[in-house]
């Protein structure tokens, strides 16, 4: 089969991660175009992927300006510019694949499945956990029945706190006013697993959580709005700058975030002037640093969700049935079954497999090289069902986070009309 052509719009992080399959697998796809209004890193993604001039773009808007001059788009805009982006390129004709979330309202996820389904394209979602080889063999145990039918699942993101330090308090996730709310940016990675596991429609959802640690009240006495100021008191802290920034051995993700200069000089610079020295109790966040989901889907299926940065590790998900009970870390999973306190544990992590590899492009246990491949394949295909994250399965997740927001901020249940 020929290449797949494609444009990236976005060189950051995850337009990179998705664009690195290329490199792997360029038989299979081909980069050809580029948008991003950084040019420092539109320059970079250009020369790395050898973009012919007349197809690098400043804008999403330039890019899908000009006559079609490849097969796919993959958006990795910021996620207030992922709508608009979604329904130009399906217009141009091309398939398309769209960081999470879709969308910031349910109006337009809604629009988007309405336009993807009259298409006739591949439209899929960057939830790159149903990709894993973790997550889709406990689909296929849960789908063999041995522990019967799921009754209820508990299930925690522990983002940790750095990286919630780095993302969604001094990065570019921190405010739902800019950006979308925690549940949204972050979770609907995990809420759209709960979906797909119990595959089941949700009927109620309740919601609670607050910003209550990593702000101003809690500040430090005596500290500043920069680290690099602070020493004494930096040394103490969890959420130096100092320390997550200045490991001059540490070249990729997330220093590669703060600046494009990695010498000492050039990090002290982006810690003195940029948003990743401030410190964390003196930032404009105000995304929620913890926050728990409860959910009852149809036939009285229940699950419980906490999202929170003060705790260490991978997901850890427990599933629940007449049978037995699955529990997993994001490699190991055992499950026990009740009739003889039989345990069988799998190890997930494919030590011979490309997916297990440190570099960006393979990260999410795998989930980043999974996805892309099922999505060159649908596309070469022509076939929506090789790729499991299509926008139309993935719209339950996203109705999940709207309505557990809204519980949070009216403090009530939501139930779904």
């Amino acid at each position: 089969m020929k290449s797949v052509k494609v444009i990236i719009l976005g060189a950051g992080d995850r337009g990179n991660a998705y664009a690195e399959y290329s490199l792997y697998r360029g038989y299979e796809m081909e980069v050809v175009g580029i948008a991003e209004p950084r040019e420092y890193y539109r320059s970079e993604f250009s020369k790395n992927y050898s973009i012919e001039n007349n197809y690098i773009f400043n804008t999403w808007e330039e890019a899908l300006e000009v006559k079609k001059f490849a097969d796919a788009v993959i958006i990795a805009t910021p996620d207030r510019m992922h709508y608009l982006p979604v329904i130009k390129s399906l217009s141009q004709g091309y398939h398309v694949l769209v960081e999470k979330p879709i969308a910031l309202s349910e109006r337009e996820c809604k629009e988007i499945v309405e336009v993807s389904k009259r298409s006739k394209k591949i439209v899929g979602v960057c939830h790159v956990l149903r990709h894993t080889p973790y997550y889709k063999k406990m689909k296929n145990i849960i789908d063999e029945g041995i522990i019967g039918k799921i009754i209820s699942i508990e299930h925690i993101e522990p983002v940790g706190y750095w990286h919630q330090a780095h993302s969604y308090i001094r990065g570019n996730w921190r405010n739902s006013k800019t950006s979308s709310p925690m549940l949204l940016a972050k979770s609907c990675n995990d809420l759209d697993i709960l979906s797909w596991l119990i595959n089941k429609p949700f009927k109620k959802i309740c919601s609670f959580g607050s910003l209550t640690h990593l702000k101003k009240e809690n500040a430090p006495k005596g500290s500043s709005n920069r680290c690099i100021n602070n020493y004494r008191i930096e040394e103490d802290c969890p959420y130096s700058a100092l320390k997550l920034y200045l490991d001059l051995q540490v070249t990729g993700w997330p220093v590669d975030v703060i600046t494009s200069d990695l010498t000492h000089k050039g990090r002290i610079k982006a810690l003195k002037e940029g948003p990743y020295g401030k410190c964390v109790y003196h930032c404009d966040n105000d995304v929620v640093d913890h926050q728990v989901v409860c959910i009852e889907f149809e036939e009285g299926v229940t699950a419980s969700f906490t999202m929170t940065a003060f705790a260490g590790g991978s997901r850890r998900t427990r599933v629940m049935g007449p049978f037995g009970e699955i529990v997993g870390d994001s490699r190991f999973i055992e499950v026990t079954l009740f009739k003889n306190e039989q345990k069988i544990i799998y190890d997930t992590l494919d030590k011979n497999n490309y997916m297990v590899s440190n570099h960006a492009g393979f990260g999410h246990n795998g989930g980043d090289f999974k996805i892309m491949s099922n999505f060159i394949n649908a596309i070469q295909n022509n076939d929506l069902s090789i790729f499991s994250s299509a926008v139309e399965e993935t719209l339950e997740s996203h109705l999940m986070a709207f309505y557990a927001e809204e519980s949070r901020q009216k403090n009530k249940v939501i139930t779904r009309e």
